[in-house]
């Protein structure tokens, strides 16, 4: 098998078997489409550790970043544990590599003052109740904006203020709403969503004004719209929110695993840089306030 063939299997693989999402399997796709090109028209059973080698110094002398270096090492890793499952590929040839270090950056997140004024942002009208629905659904419940944009009627439970969430690799959890998110969620049910639905049968919860799926790029659009409203000037993405949601309950006296589940997160290690968030924070709270917190001058 070629190299070009075994990742269409893989990528098969991460779509089908394992229900990733579609623009998980592209990134995967992108990543190994760069070791294809290295690669060329090679037998996989003919991969050896200097290739390796070779391909990620190309990467290396391309200005990719060493976090983009460890996750193209980690697809390949991925790939080649397929292709020796599949025995197709008897050996390991990264077993002999090292892997890049990988820089853990921390998350952007909001002050609980500014995810306040962002949210109040939306007017009243159709479009501001639904926005205002949709922002305290992402804050409340931390969900990835692709989980919203999937959330249909049927994974709705308010009479219990809860909803279902179906996650990455088709994970499903349950998600908590408070009572601001219930009331506004509501009020977009019964005033805008039936003006702005064609089909009864519809089960996507939030939509347009044109009836259709509302996408990720409207709601990153909306979301920056409303935090210039609000005074906020650093770059604001959905997934700003969802960080803002998992620091704020660390810091409130949360369990790191309470939070990982409700994240939705598969390993607690994913979730532990938001105690490096909560530390940060801290430690900026007491060099702002403290008055012996200051660096020595």
């Amino acid at each position: 098998m070629t190299v070009d063939s075994a990742i269409d299997a893989f990528l098969a693989h991460l779509a089908v078997e394992r229900g990733l999402s579609p623009a998980t399997v592209e990134a995967y796709g992108r990543d190994l489409g760069f070791l294809a090109q290295s690669l060329g028209d090679r037998e996989v059973d003919g991969i050896k550790a200097s290739d390796l080698r070779r391909h990620f110094a190309r990467l290396e002398a391309r200005g990719h970043a060493a976090s983009t270096r460890a996750r193209a090492q980690s697809a390949i890793a991925q790939l080649l544990a397929f292709l020796r499952a599949e025995d197709l590929l008897a050996n390991d040839p990264l077993a002999e590599l090292a892997r890049p270090r990988r820089g853990r950056r921390i998350p952007r997140v909001l002050s609980r003052q500014e995810v306040t004024a962002l949210i109040e942002a939306p007017d009243d009208s159709a479009l501001g109740i639904r926005d205002r629905a949709l922002l305290e659904i992402l804050y409340a419940a931390g969900l990835r904006v692709s989980e919203l944009v999937t959330l249909r009627l049927s994974d709705l439970h308010l009479e219990s203020r809860a909803f279902t969430v179906q996650g990455k690799g088709r994970r499903e959890r349950l998600a908590l709403l408070g009572e601001p998110a219930v009331h506004w969620l509501s009020r977009y049910l019964q005033e805008v969503r039936p003006r702005w639905s064609k089909d009864d049968k519809d089960e996507r919860v939030f939509l347009s004004q044109r009836h259709a799926s509302l996408t990720r790029q409207a709601i990153w659009y909306r979301i920056r719209h409303y935090a210039l409203q609000a005074g906020i000037t650093q770059k604001i993405t959905p997934h700003v929110l969802r960080h803002s949601f998992a620091t704020h309950l660390l810091e409130g006296g949360a369990d790191l695993r309470a939070v990982q589940e409700m994240l939705g997160h598969a390993d607690i290690g994913t979730t532990e840089i938001y105690t490096h968030v909560s530390r940060k924070r801290l430690h900026d709270l007491v060099e702002s306030r403290h008055p012996r917190g200051g660096t020595l001058r």
